[in-house]
């Protein structure tokens, strides 16, 4: 542990330096309770929709794609475990313009998911309980978790824990009572190996279905920017990392079996909570009760994916790529403070004026142009050896998950791609800009 430290300070030269504090069965929960978010619980009827009854197979597809760009990051957080993610294996590998790209990409995907899950969350699972105006529900949602986020990472985790129990809890009641409608003969096992709808094919089908069952794994990519807050990331990353994976993968495959036995297809694919008619269908459950447990994946997912946010703000920073005041930290608790209030102030702006909306749909393309620069990165990182005891993936890995990233673009709809681009272009002038400034100090600095 002391020769983890030691390098771990030289890696953060002028800088105050975050704490240990997460062991592998912390760093599991925390990317099981990122991926095994809110999306589940709506999407199922959606992939139905793309897919046919055999909502489980694009399930299974699009975790064997995650797979292969998580062996990519397992690589790279093993190698510089330090806070800045994409940006920052970016940044080594193409240099600090692709760097800030790459991490606004993932900020700009990360606030807007945040400002999205505080709508949702004072949207129409609260209303089962309470009626409030959204808005003021989600700017005090965003200040409570803004205040978990600062009182520390093991603190926010150890909420986490919590909340993933409750969020895995509701899925096994969903296969339970998937079981259960097969036992009592209500069941349709046919729709097991339906696949394909009267536009698409079987082949189109699954890879359609895929893209949105691929949003319902992103989230595990938010883990590496608290590599530099595990005891052990070497050790604890990859076990951590594909653990969750798997959990969550096979979770998923079962509410998808459990879902196509129990509804019709058509009723999947209108309804916007389609586990809800599982449950409604299996009768035995209170609605109120699913209701409250999707409340929970939602305040979780936004929990996580604000920690992600700040620390890869922090990250940035530190590299050099966004002001250096957002590296500023709590002097006891030493958690980014700066950067927590900042993308707190920012997700509040989108929930308030409600153009969460428009950007939601953009969420996965820019994920994909990330997971792009990842893939190439591991490739092009090879030139430099790194520690000989991190985690490397075999060479086909990262290829195939480039690769995977171009074949799931390609089934993105044009009006998405257009807000995507758009994004992305903020971000490149924005990098651009930074260069300059760059530019500009190194020829002060050999002036002086």
């Amino acid at each position: 542990m002391a020769r983890l430290r030691t390098r771990h300070s030289a890696d953060t030269p002028g800088g105050p330096a975050l704490k240990r504090a997460l062991t592998t069965p912390l760093l599991y929960f925390f990317i099981l309770g990122d991926v095994l978010g809110a999306g589940v619980y709506v999407l199922v009827g959606q992939v139905a929709a793309d897919a046919g009854g055999a909502v489980w197979v694009p399930l299974a597809v699009a975790l064997l794609l995650a797979m292969l760009t998580a062996a990519s990051y397992a690589e790279l957080a093993t190698k510089y475990p330090r806070a800045g993610g994409a940006s920052h294996y970016a940044t080594r590998a193409f240099g600090p313009f692709a760097g800030f790209v790459a991490g606004f990409c993932m900020l700009a995907a990360g606030i807007v998911s945040v400002a999205a899950l505080a709508r949702g969350f004072g949207g129409d699972y609260l209303s089962e309980f309470v009626t409030l105006p959204v808005g003021l529900v989600a700017v005090l949602f965003l200040a409570l978790l803004a205040l978990v986020n600062a009182r520390g990472i093991k603190e926010s985790t150890r909420a986490n824990v919590v909340a993933t129990v409750v969020e895995v809890g509701g899925l096994l009641v969903v296969v339970a009572l998937g079981v259960w409608l097969m036992v009592r003969g209500d069941g349709d096992l046919g729709r097991l190996g339906q696949l394909g709808t009267p536009e698409k094919g079987a082949a189109a089908a699954v890879l359609s279905g895929s893209v949105l069952a691929y949003y319902s794994f992103v989230g595990f990519e938010t883990s590496v920017n608290v590599a530099e807050e595990t005891r052990d990331p070497r050790r604890s990353y990859p076990r951590a990392l594909f653990g969750a994976l798997a959990t969550a993968g096979a979770v998923y495959v079962l509410v998808g079996i459990a879902a196509s036995v129990a509804v019709p297809t058509a009723t999947l694919a209108r309804s916007s909570g389609p586990l809800l008619e599982v449950v409604e269908e299996a009768g035995g459950v209170p609605t109120r009760v699913f209701s409250a447990i999707a409340l929970v994946a939602v305040a979780n997912g936004a929990l996580l994916t604000g920690i992600m946010a700040s620390r890869l703000t922090y990250g940035m920073a530190r590299d050099g790529l966004l002001p250096a005041a957002l590296t500023k930290v709590l002097p006891g608790r030493r958690t980014p403070w700066a950067a927590i209030a900042v993308t707190t102030l920012l997700s509040m702006l989108l929930a308030l004026t409600g153009s969460v909306t428009t950007l939601a749909s953009t969420l996965v393309l820019l994920l994909l142009v990330v997971f792009l620069m990842v893939n190439t990165a591991v490739l092009v990182l090879r030139r430099d050896a790194g520690e000989s005891d991190h985690f490397r993936a075999p060479t086909a890995l990262p290829v195939l998950g480039a690769a995977s990233c171009v074949a799931l673009a390609t089934q993105i709809e044009a009006e998405v791609w257009l807000r995507g681009l758009l994004v992305v272009a903020v971000g490149v002038v924005l990098a651009a800009v930074a260069a300059v400034r760059r530019a500009g100090r190194a020829h002060d600095g050999e002036r002086g």
